[in-house]
């Protein structure tokens, strides 16, 4: 997923065995240069870190509490030199501290990144960036809700879900506009409304209006305009917590005590300096 507009770049499926990070592996045909791809702790294995350094991708992973990499060289900005399997990258420490009305809650995280240099890429703007990895999440849910409105798959066989699961990512990536609202200068592709661009999408198959191209091609058309004539605010930082929604999950019981409010929050970031372990 482009955590900038949201659109699909690849995608694959299949059984919940034997999990995603053998899945993901199938997606590495999608990975070239000039590409940054965000991992979570499940994929930062040194197998799959090395496999996506092989494709000339860089990547900015997040390591599990109980790796420790050794520190090979400090750097100005809190970062350290160091050595994954055989994948040479930068790792940074650092303390998210989150206040809300309702308290602090601060963590510590590890990051890793093929991105070396420390001046051209500094530590903070990196851990800034892996936030966006998060915007996949808004993606899902405009499959989910608003494209299936949470409605399950209906076919019974692998072929009739594979077309199912195809179809519903194609229709998916052609109302994603992600070049409207790069026609305005400054705009971010997070106040692209992706409920607007469905609801005027479906208008334009049921009244089939404006359905036949004339002879000059208009990149943004009527979904676009729709778009950028309703561009959302920029986004408030707010909280709020994951938890399970459906009722009938065996995991519900974990969220039967979670606060389910949004508050408005405030986020500070330090970079940690780590002490030096050796190899």
């Amino acid at each position: 997923m482009a955590c900038g507009t949201r659109a699909v770049i690849d995608a694959v499926f299949g059984p919940r065995k034997p999990g995603e990070p053998v899945l993901g592996h199938r997606l590495l045909r999608s990975l070239h240069q000039d590409m940054v791809v965000l991992l979570d702790r499940g994929f930062a294995t040194n197998a799959f870190l090395q496999a996506v350094a092989g494709t000339s991708a860089d990547l900015l992973a997040r390591l599990s509490a109980l790796r420790k990499p050794p520190v090979l060289r400090r750097f100005d900005d809190g970062s350290f030199l160091s050595q994954i399997g055989t994948v040479q990258v930068r790792v940074i420490e650092c303390e998210i501290t989150i206040a809300t009305t309702a308290g602090r809650h601060s963590g510590v995280y590890r990051l890793a990144t093929t991105l070396l240099d420390p001046h051209r890429y500094p530590a903070f703007e990196l851990v800034r960036l892996y936030h966006e990895r998060w915007e996949a999440e808004s993606a899902y849910f405009a499959i989910k809700k608003s494209v299936l409105g949470r409605r399950v798959l209906r076919a019974r066989t692998l072929p009739g879900i594979a077309q199912e699961i195809y179809a519903l990512l194609t229709v998916y990536q052609a109302i994603r506009i992600a070049d409207a609202t790069g026609t305005v200068p400054g705009a971010d592709p997070d106040r692209a409304s992706f409920s607007i661009a469905l609801h005027t999408a479906r208008d334009q198959v049921v009244q089939a209006a404006g359905v036949i191209a004339g002879t000059t091609i208009d990149l943004v058309g009527i979904i676009g305009r729709a778009v950028l004539n309703n561009l959302m605010p920029a986004r408030r930082l707010r909280l709020g917590p994951r938890a399970v929604k459906r009722p009938m999950s065996r995991y519900a019981y974990k969220s039967l005590r979670v606060d389910r409010h949004t508050y408005k929050a405030t986020v500070s970031i330090d970079i940690v300096l780590t002490p030096s372990i050796s190899p």
